[in-house]
């Protein structure tokens, strides 16, 4: 594997990565990947792990997450599933599952952060700690922008797979390196976001993985926001400062290049199990 792309833990650590590329899965690897990974998350300004509404960049994530929670019910709303049973991995504040149990979703969830925990208990909405104490399977498991920060890939594939339905549906969001966004901030986009994120996928790498599991990809879908808040970020690690013009225009215009190449800065894939 050769080196990608250099680039650093600009949100917490300011330590230096590599980002390694695998031809098998046409994806990115985070080298090297720390074993006390935890720790990479202990801030207070982690935002999916909060439902801080402080600064500007807050209250602009706080919008998109609002607006992007009602078009993910939508979403798992269409499924044809014969029990309305889903899991969510990595459920952060318990957001999602609270608004899909009010469309009569039978949840379940598993966020190991306590933090995160805490809140979605305080919404009477109970997670677990690890897949392990999932017992039943489900018909419906998503991982919104949660896939890349699984450690051991492969098990985790096996053991998502595994607590999944023979037909049922596997939905995930996780973002794409080869959109525009990422190319123009090479180093300082926001999405790599190393050590967290340990995977960088493209549009072919989750077919890649999980076709042989498997899978049938029915359908991949953008994420429009994901552009604007990458975007912005980005401009705040490249120059030290949120430049919410150029983050507006970088983002409108990764969207407009991506309707003719489908390089979306984030994808949802949704994939149905054989």
């Amino acid at each position: 594997m050769y080196t990608y792309l250099k680039t650093k833990d600009y949100f917490l650590t300011q330590e230096e990565y590599e980002l390694k590329y695998d031809s098998e899965f046409e994806m990115l690897i985070t080298h090297p990947q720390p074993n006390n990974l935890s720790k990479y998350y202990q801030s207070t300004n982690y935002i999916s792990h909060t439902d801080d509404n402080d600064t500007l960049i807050d209250k602009i994530y706080h919008y998109i997450k609002k607006y992007s929670l009602r078009k993910k019910v939508q979403l798992i709303n269409k499924l044809d599933v014969p029990t309305k049973t889903i899991l969510d991995i990595g459920a952060g504040t318990g957001d999602f599952l609270l608004e899909a149990s009010k469309q009569n979703w039978l949840t379940n969830g598993v966020e190991p952060n306590e933090q995160a925990r805490t809140k979605a208990h305080s919404k009477k909405i109970p997670l677990e700690t690890s897949l392990n104490q999932i017992q039943n399977k489900q018909h419906v498991i998503t991982l919104w922008h949660v896939l890349e920060h699984l450690p051991k890939l492969e098990q985790q594939i096996l053991d998502i797979t595994n607590l999944l339905e023979s037909g049922g549906y596997l939905i995930i969001a996780v973002p794409n390196y080869k959109s525009h966004d990422a190319k123009k901030y090479k180093k300082h986009w926001a999405a790599y976001d190393t050590p967290r994120h340990l995977w960088h996928f493209s549009r072919t790498s989750i077919s890649l993985l999980f076709e042989p599991k498997g899978y049938t990809l029915k359908k991949t879908l953008p994420m429009y926001f994901d552009s604007f808040y990458v975007s912005l970020l980005s401009e705040k690690y490249r120059h030290g400062k949120a430049k919410y013009m150029n983050a507006f225009f970088t983002g409108l215009y990764s969207n407009i290049k991506a309707t003719f190449n489908g390089q979306y800065s984030s994808l949802i894939y949704i994939l149905k199990k054989d």
